[in-house]
């Protein structure tokens, strides 16, 4: 009988660390005037009511898959997110210091919002460098990417050989992604509010295995 030799289906390799990246769900809505809550200088909404029927969405997408941890940044937003995932369960979320949004300076608390829909010239300005250092007193893209970088190297080196579950924000999956595929920095901003990316992380190596997963939330 002749040997046959099928398509391989795609497993980590040894020791690598399997992690689900999750935008949080919708957040509070900007208003002219009024700041959200700060936390340590960042923006921090509580979630929208849409932001919350997309956490249970995700929740109830991820319940089956085998997580051996849970973890969050220090804003709300993704405490909220990952409640239901949490519950299903019976694990504690884990905070990480690392993987909070870029801080936005004097634009931070919902001001970043207001300029980029109203085309500030220098929101302009920052999508035409890829950066945000031209907003006043924000992150450089290189500091964020870079304790970015760190944050999931740190939870990588912690989980070898395990499905992580690591509620984030848009900006760090535009970075995680980016530098994974040594894209252009602001090619993977945009993931949906409940979305789910995947990257798996060897060593210092990243590998992209998926980016803005959103069938869970077609029925919202």
């Amino acid at each position: 009988m002749t040997k046959e030799y099928r398509q391989p289906v795609y497993v980590p390799p040894k020791g690598a660390a399997d992690l689900f990246l999750v935008r949080h769900g919708e957040s509070a809505p900007a208003r002219p005037g009024e700041s959200f809550p700060l936390k340590d200088g960042s923006g921090d909404p509580p979630l929208h009511p849409q932001g919350q029927r997309q956490a249970a969405a995700v929740g109830d997408r991820l319940k089956g898959e085998a997580f051996t941890a849970i973890y969050v940044t220090k804003l709300i937003r993704t405490h909220q997110t990952a409640a239901p995932l949490a519950s299903h369960l019976g694990l504690t979320p884990v905070l990480n210091p690392d993987l909070h949004e870029v801080h936005l300076g004097e634009w931070d608390g919902g001001l970043y919002r207001i300029k980029a829909a109203e085309g500030d010239p220098i929101y302009r300005r920052v999508t035409e460098t890829q950066d945000w250092a031209a907003i006043p007193g924000a992150e450089t893209r290189e500091v964020f990417f870079s304790r970015v970088r760190k944050g999931l190297l740190d939870i990588a080196q912690a989980h070898a050989d395990e499905r992580i579950a690591v509620f984030v924000h848009g900006g760090v999956i535009g970075a995680a992604l980016a530098m994974a595929t040594r894209s252009e920095p602001f090619a993977f901003l945009g993931a949906a509010n409940g979305s789910i990316s995947r990257l798996v992380i060897h060593g210092d190596r990243m590998i992209v295995r998926g980016f803005n997963e959103t069938q869970h939330l077609d029925h919202l």
